[in-house]
């Protein structure tokens, strides 16, 4: 059963994370999408509006529907591919309460690159060793329920990510915070990647005997240190821009 306080907490913390990928510059036009599950129920998420920017998402305004595409609550419609992406993802894997998918510069750049994954150079790129999947075969358009559920196919029961190329990446978690931490690390991480790429020189690997080590200490931690940058993303906006939690 939904609950009135847990709703409107959800509105808050995706509106939180939208005004922050704005400031990051991870947007692309007003084509990209966010969403996050309602709590309480198993078919009902919200969504970022259609044709508005990021900077102009507040908690109220974010589209409640259901996954037959009703509309629950809300003044403004949903993208056709934020539909056939976010909707599939979210029934097929449960785990996966907030999905995020943008067109972020550093991360679509790779996704353009014939092969290229995610190299385990940097410390960070550990916490996505067996957490990442790569969908090489861009099919189109996310127009079909068939689309969004191919690439939810794609994705094992331990994936986090995926880089879908020709496209971008999407990244889910069991909360929009965590969501928001892989993300995030994900364009610094691939930034990075691309820098040194430029310099023609060989990657250092990380030693292989170290990977599990780092990535059971990143999936152990990472909830509570999403909250609290969550927490300090909030702070901010509340002095910057507090009309996000209108």
């Amino acid at each position: 059963m939904r609950n009135d306080a847990e709703l409107w907490q959800a509105r808050v913390d995706l509106a939180t994370i939208c005004r922050w990928a704005y400031r990051k510059g991870f947007q692309s036009g007003v084509g990209n999408h966010f969403s996050l599950m309602v709590p309480g129920t198993d078919d009902e998420f919200l969504v970022t509006p259609e044709g508005l920017y990021w900077s102009e998402v507040t908690a109220s305004n974010l589209v409640h529907c259901t996954f037959d595409r009703k509309i629950v609550e809300g003044e403004h419609g949903v993208d056709d591919t934020a539909y056939f992406l976010h909707a599939p993802v979210h029934k097929a894997i449960p785990a996966a309460k907030c999905v995020l998918h943008t067109h972020m510069p550093k991360t679509t750049a790779l996704c353009m690159i014939k092969g290229a994954k995610l190299a385990l150079s940097h410390q960070s790129a550990l916490g996505y060793v067996g957490r990442t999947a790569y969908d090489e075969n861009y099919g189109g358009l996310a127009l079909s329920w068939e689309e969004g559920t191919r690439v939810a196919s794609l994705m094992g029961p331990q994936d986090h990510t995926i880089l879908l190329r020709n496209h971008g990446p999407l990244v889910v978690g069991d909360t929009a915070a965590e969501a928001w931490v892989r993300l995030e690390f994900l364009e610094e991480l691939c930034g990075w990647q691309l820098d040194a790429m430029k310099t023609g020189w060989e990657l250092q690997e990380v030693r292989p005997e170290v990977h599990a080590d780092v990535l059971a200490r990143v999936d152990k931690g990472n909830a509570a240190y999403a909250r609290l940058q969550l927490a300090a993303m909030k702070r901010v906006l509340d002095r910057e821009e507090p009309d996000y939690k209108n």
